[in-house]
Order: C-alpha cells, then structure tokens, then sequence
C-alpha cells in the first residue's frame, strides 16, 4: 500500500511547494494577521487556513468537490459567499486607522480564536481550492497503490504538510516586519490601506472567476 516511484514523489513534492508559494487570499491573510498584531496571530491564523485546507481535503477525498465543479448554483454560492466575506474583510482594514500597527502595546482587537475561525472560512469560502484539489490530487493517484480515497487523503495531507514548513518562516518574517511598523506609524496606516486594498481586490477577482 502506498508503494510509489521516486519520480512520482519528485513530482509530487515540485507541484506541492510551487502550490503553496503562489499568492492568493490564504498568504494574505496570514501574513496581514501577523503584520498587523504579531507572531501569535499570525500562528492563529495559519492554523485557521490549514484547518480549511483539511476540510478541502476531506471533501475532496470523499467526492463532495464534484458537486461545486458540476454545479453552477453549488459554486455561485460558495463563490459570491467567499468574496463577499473577503471583501468585507478589506473594507474593514481600509476604514480602519491603523491603530493596531501604531499601538506597540495593543495585542490586536480580536482573540486568537477569533482570528483562526475567520482564518478556517477565508480557506473554506474559496471555491476554486476545492476544484483545483478535485483536479490536482486524482492526477497522484497510482492504481495498485492503494483505495483512492486513502491516496487522496494522503496526498491532501502531505500539501498541508508542505505548508508547515513553507508558512512558519513567513509568520517570523511578517512579525519582524510588524514589530518595524509599530515604530512608523504613518507606514503602518498605509500598510492597513494596502492590505484592505488587496482583501478587496483578491474578492472581486473571486466574484469574477467562472467554474
């Protein structure tokens, strides 16, 4: 079971570390969880994304993704639901005043649990991962290998696992980087504007996809 050629996990492993290092709602949310209150939210919340990528995997493994890929209202749903929650999200960053990245002594206004659940639906509201896990994850699957949902399962798992040790060095860099803001606070308001900005922006282009 799981008997696999090394030129399957070379592949594998490329497709995983190119998938986690591309750019999109999942980085931005860490990343300005962590600019803008320290380390333990960005923790927070990078755990809140692995948590939706695990519920991406489940579906996927289970078949529940084929539903959002063949049905349009399924994926309207989800995706004007997902944009509308990170569009809301950049609203409320850009009508803020930067009081998060000026005060060197303020935590962040929201708890940690606060910060992994909305960090669980921004992963979990983005449609277009549970197609693309849909469409990625069967490509691995080798027959004699194993059942195909075990395969699916273990490959999901192993993307996941790749972003344990892509994102935690991110999360240093982004609280070394806030740390550095709290002293500049006219920087750290237009880094408040830029982030919203860029929640707003990574919304409508979610509104705009098509299955």
């Amino acid at each position: 079971m799981f008997d696999y050629s090394l030129l399957h996990w070379m592949s594998f492993f490329t497709a995983a570390v190119l998938l986690n290092l591309s750019p999109g709602p999942d980085i931005a949310y860490i990343l300005g969880q962590t600019l803008r209150s320290g380390r333990r939210h960005g923790v927070a919340a990078m755990l809140g994304i692995w948590t939706g990528a695990v519920l991406h995997v489940v579906m996927a493994a289970v078949g529940l993704s084929a539903v959002l890929a063949t049905s349009a209202l399924a994926f309207s749903i989800v995706k004007w639901v997902g944009a509308a929650y990170l569009i809301w999200l950049g609203i409320n960053m850009l009508l803020s005043k930067g009081d998060q990245f000026v005060s060197a002594d303020n935590p962040g206004n929201k708890n940690l649990s606060a910060v992994y659940w909305q960090g669980v639906l921004v992963s979990a509201l983005n449609p277009k991962v549970a197609i693309f896990f849909l469409a990625f994850l069967p490509q691995f699957i080798v027959e004699g290998a194993g059942p195909a949902e075990a395969q699916l399962l273990l490959h999901g798992s192993l993307i996941i696992a790749v972003a344990a040790v892509i994102e935690p060095p991110l999360v240093i860099a982004g609280a070394k980087l806030g740390a550095f803001l709290k002293r500049k606070p006219r920087v750290g308001v237009w880094m408040d504007r830029g982030l919203g900005a860029l929640f707003v922006a990574l919304g409508a282009r979610l509104a705009a996809s098509a299955r």
